[in-house]
């Protein structure tokens, strides 16, 4: 793992700061096995965050949507944004009510979004996005045309600010709980693909992409419990 960089004060994790890390690495792997952020922005003075989807690639993140979206249009040029993504792995079941808790990873990214306004790169994007969602997609499907193209806007978010913060393990047992006869221990969860099912289409097969669809996976390493 490579050595973290220092967090800023802003993305600095201040609440169980045990459970922080900064590894660019670590950024990314929990990036690229997620599929919906928040994106927190401001418009006319109320606050909003709104799910979207999106899709690293290198050391940014690109969302698109309609150009009047006011998400985007709040989003993109010199003011800040907030973008978090989480991903549930457990749930952890304590003996008393206080230490229970869940397993998760999380990233929170701050920054100001760019414009993607070079037809090239916004292409890449269209790929990236398509990839992200189903690795292989990309090469079977119509690609965007000018019109389609044109009609989206889309904005890139840099990683420089980002942070992640997690837990795994079981649950906390202090003192006060050694003696209490319940069970203790953690639910796991995982997001499973079930079978596809779509159109009858004999010449036009669902391809190894579609019928053994699997997300990217990663573990987190072990943090103290809590």
């Amino acid at each position: 793992m490579a050595e973290a960089t220092a967090p800023s004060s802003r993305s600095r994790v201040r609440r169980h700061p045990e459970r922080a890390r900064y590894e660019a690495q670590l950024v990314e792997a929990i990036l690229d096995e997620s599929m919906i952020c928040h994106l927190g922005f401001i418009a006319d003075g109320v606050p909003y965050v709104v799910p979207t989807m999106y899709a690293r690639a290198g050391n940014q993140v690109y969302i698109h949507g309609s150009p009047a979206s006011r998400m985007l249009q709040s989003a993109s040029g010199a003011v800040d944004v907030c973008l978090t993504v989480t991903l549930l792995d457990g749930l952890v079941m304590a003996r008393s009510a206080f230490h229970h808790s869940m397993n998760y990873r999380s990233v929170m990214i701050l920054g100001s979004a760019r414009e993607v306004l070079d037809p090239a790169e916004k292409l890449t994007a269209f790929e990236r996005l398509v990839e992200h969602v189903c690795r292989g997609r990309w090469g079977e499907v119509r690609q965007p045309s000018d019109k389609e193209l044109n009609s989206t806007k889309v904005l890139a978010l840099g990683l420089q600010e980002a942070s992640v913060k997690l837990r795994s393990g079981g649950p906390n047992v202090p003192e006060a709980d050694q003696g209490v006869s319940v069970w203790a221990g953690e639910i796991p969860l995982r997001t499973v693909a079930l079978p596809p099912s779509g159109e009858d289409q004999p010449n036009s097969p669902a391809g190894s992409h579609i019928m053994s669809y699997t997300r990217p996976g990663w573990t987190a390493p072990p943090q103290p419990g809590g």
